[in-house]
């Protein structure tokens, strides 16, 4: 038996190597090692809107955001979401939330270079829009992480309302210094902000809230009641809504109290969300929790709108870069995927596929820089940039958010098959792009807020009519968009609101593309958005563009060596 196996042995030793029946090839290099700031559109928009001063720092940060190690951080936070321990071993309560380590790193970026609250502190021209920028840029790496990050930033708005509690919470807040975990926040070098608005019964209908708050004589309220979405529940503190004696209002909910002890805050259960896995959202009790009254009783919702303005941004802001982040892979795999003898690129579907995609996101960026230019101005006093807001903020948040899921849909599938696989991660972009049409207010609360602002304030509609109206001449689709968008604006009731948003939307991102785009670009989007010319699906562009160019100008940058 021996020599029969030494023989079997020896004999498969000399039969001749078995043919290689793996070799990869037409397989796509990973987008890495690349800057994610040098985006033509991104940058021009903060050149324009005062924030240039910037684009050292934001060039810094979108080289990081382009690194494999970075794009790592965004993929394990999400395969290894938070978990929630409401018990310690011994029975104690003590409602913490437990996130893997690359969730902290993208924190600790975030809150290094000021995505958080850093305009507040240093209010210089372009403020708002440099974190704007970096927002956007970074957003890319990893969605969820945004949530406590946009927040953060909007919460320091609502606290301006109480001098008190913006002399003591403000230079936490905005702090570079990322310190997480449950202590006094007198304790720590920086602090994070959450909100806790909708409760089950209610939703978006805050003034049917039912969680109350009871003077306890000493200048705090004790709040009893619970929330159906409570955002980040790991954060510092929370601004939330309750019924108090003089009706709804607003108040600033800390988790620990300043002799160390938890607030009594319940986490019930994290919310299992379509996408955002790597971000917490709970369902939270309140059982007598201390809370500060911010504002004035009665005004809740009044006190905390400019806090909503913010996020709304940062919804918009988000879905650009989720836009920005899909037509780059798109373009990246299409490039480097060859089929029928030539790379995907240049077969002329594709083509068309790519320029619309690309369309798309160049008008969500330039829409998204000039909402952060007037938000900029308008904190800084100037009131047609404030009327401005007013009305293309709400569409804007409206139709952008509107436009992401199909246009991640899109971006998806030009990857094929491969984009439908969860390592390409397109799949987590895909289930994020429903969220910022949700957040904040959903389509329809954002449109009806369109028509509540232009029939209660005519200067609004001035406005917006004046921005537009900047690009007059330039091109005839865009002047004949105007005109009738001119003869329906102030008439729109209820029923056409989201198509007024909509119509909105398209004329000022078609201003704003005529104004400062290249040509390729504004015609495209004109001809196909704003003329009725184009089909109902990404890649049904009128005859006669320049889809080269189009393409051309969205390419990621170069791989670096």
């Amino acid at each position: 038996m021996e020599s029969t196996i030494r023989h079997r042995t020896g004999a498969h030793r000399h039969r001749p190597e078995a043919p290689l029946t793996h070799e990869v090839t037409n397989q796509v290099p990973p987008l890495t090692g690349h800057d994610v700031s040098a985006d033509p559109a991104l940058v021009e928009g903060v050149n324009r809107e005062d924030a240039d001063w910037a684009l050292g720092e934001l060039r810094a940060l979108g080289t990081l955001a382009g690194s494999a190690k970075a794009q790592e951080w965004g993929r394990l936070a999400n395969e290894n979401p938070p978990v929630l321990r409401t018990h310690d071993r011994y029975g104690n309560r003590i409602d913490e939330v437990d996130f893997h380590p690359a969730w902290h790193e993208l924190m600790t970026v975030a809150v290094e270079h000021g995505l958080h609250a850093t305009p507040w502190a240093s209010p210089r021209p372009g403020a708002h829009v440099a974190r704007a920028a970096k927002f956007y840029v970074w957003s890319q790496v990893e969605a969820g992480h945004g949530c406590p990050i946009s927040m953060t930033y909007a919460s320091v708005a609502a606290l301006r309302h109480t001098r008190a509690l913006a002399t003591e919470w403000e230079p936490l807040l905005e702090s570079r210094s990322y310190d997480f975990g449950l202590r006094p926040a007198a304790a720590k070098r920086g602090v994070l902000a959450g909100m806790a608005m909708t409760e089950k019964q209610g939703g978006s209908d805050v003034r049917a809230n039912t969680t109350r708050a009871e003077p306890l004589g000493d200048g705090t309220y004790a709040i009893t009641g619970h929330k159906w979405f409570n955002s980040a529940p790991m954060c510092d503190a929370f601004l939330v809504l309750a019924q108090a004696p003089g009706g709804l209002s607003c108040f600033l909910l800390p988790r620990v109290l300043p002799d160390g002890s938890r607030n009594a805050m319940r986490l019930m259960r994290l919310k299992d969300k379509l996408g955002n896995k790597s971000n917490a959202s709970a369902e939270v009790e309140y059982e007598g929790a201390v809370a500060y009254l911010v504002g004035e009783e009665g005004r809740g919702v009044r006190t905390i709108i400019e806090m909503v303005n913010m996020t709304r941004l940062d919804c918009v802001i988000g879905s650009a870069s989720g836009m920005r982040y899909g037509v780059a892979h798109a373009i990246h795999h299409a490039t480097h995927r060859r089929a029928f003898g030539k790379a995907l690129a240049e077969q002329p579907l594709m083509r068309g596929v790519l320029a619309d995609l690309a369309l798309e996101s160049e008008a969500a960026t330039a829409v998204m820089t000039r909402l952060a230019g007037a938000t900029d101005k308008a904190i800084r006093g100037e009131a047609g940039e404030s009327a401005l807001r007013r009305t293309a903020l709400a569409a804007a948040k409206y139709w952008v958010c509107k436009r992401a899921p199909v246009h991640a849909a899109e971006a998806l599938e030009c990857l094929g098959g491969n984009g439908y696989v969860e390592e390409s991660q397109m799949p987590r972009l895909f289930r994020e792009s429903p969220l910022n049409g949700i957040w904040e207010g959903s389509g329809n609360v954002a449109a009806l807020d369109l028509i509540r602002a232009l029939q209660r304030e005519p200067e609004a509609a001035d406005a917006f009519l004046a921005e537009v109206g900047l690009a007059q001449g330039a091109d005839r689709a865009l002047d004949d968009a105007v005109e009738r968008l001119r003869k329906t604006l102030t008439s729109a009731g209820e029923p056409e609101a989201r198509r007024l948003a909509e119509e909105m939307t398209l004329v000022l991102q078609g201003s704003l593309l005529v104004r400062y785009a290249p040509a390729a670009v504004a015609d495209a989007f004109c001809a196909s958005r704003l003329s009725g010319d184009w089909g109902r699906a990404f890649g049904t562009l009128p005859r006669g563009l320049d889809l080269d160019a189009v393409i051309e100008r969205a390419r990621p940058a170069s791989r670096s060596a």
